[in-house]
């Protein structure tokens, strides 16, 4: 274990090969030395999920990568028995195993950015908020007073709907600053 460890440094130090491949075939060795008596797959998921962190790949955060390799476990052993054979000779193949460790990855990432896509905001909808608040302002309102009417919006989207309302001859600006006044014109 302490030599896969210092190969593991000595190779992210050095680049031998994409960290992605190399987390993936340190998780194929550390499979294949089996450390432990019992509980040898469960280490190395959580080594692997560790390594993603300490890469930059985040994903696992949310998404079980637990969950993905269960769904897939025929395909994890099969792939694990693929890449184990003459292991212990050095006249192993990898490939398997690396390729389905980094599919497990990409389908994480993939899951994620779909429950991304459910979380975020249809596009515009932002843009709609600003500009019914500025539609049903009776007097003067000030960039405070949308971002009070709209708090998921921030201060940029809301000065950006602002500043086109403003070339599309909608609304003035009355003052300048921080506190500066707005106000509708005639075209509203």
């Amino acid at each position: 274990m302490a030599e896969l460890i210092d190969l593991w440094n000595q190779c992210l130090r050095e680049r031998w090969v994409h960290p992605l491949v190399a987390m993936a075939a340190f998780n194929l060795d550390f499979l294949c030395i089996h450390p432990f008596r019992d509980g040898n797959g469960r280490v190395s998921r959580l080594l692997l999920l560790l390594q993603c962190y300490h890469l930059g790949y985040e994903a696992g955060r949310y998404i079980s990568i637990e969950r993905i390799i269960e769904q897939s476990k025929d395909r994890y052993y099969e792939t694990l028995e693929q890449s184990s054979q003459g292991w212990h000779e050095g006249k192993h193949d990898p490939w398997p195993y690396i390729n389905y460790a980094l599919f497990t990855l990409k389908t994480a990432y993939r899951e994620f950015e779909e429950r991304i896509g459910q979380l975020s905001s249809p596009k515009g909808e932002k843009t709609e908020l600003v500009t019914g608040v500025v539609g049903r302002s009776i007097s003067s309102f000030r960039i405070a007073d949308i971002q009070k009417a709209c708090p998921g919006v921030s201060l940029d989207m809301i000065r950006r709907v602002l500043k086109t309302l403003q070339a599309e001859g909608k609304v003035k600006c009355l003052g300048r600053g921080q506190g500066a006044r707005w106000q509708k014109t005639e075209k509203w």
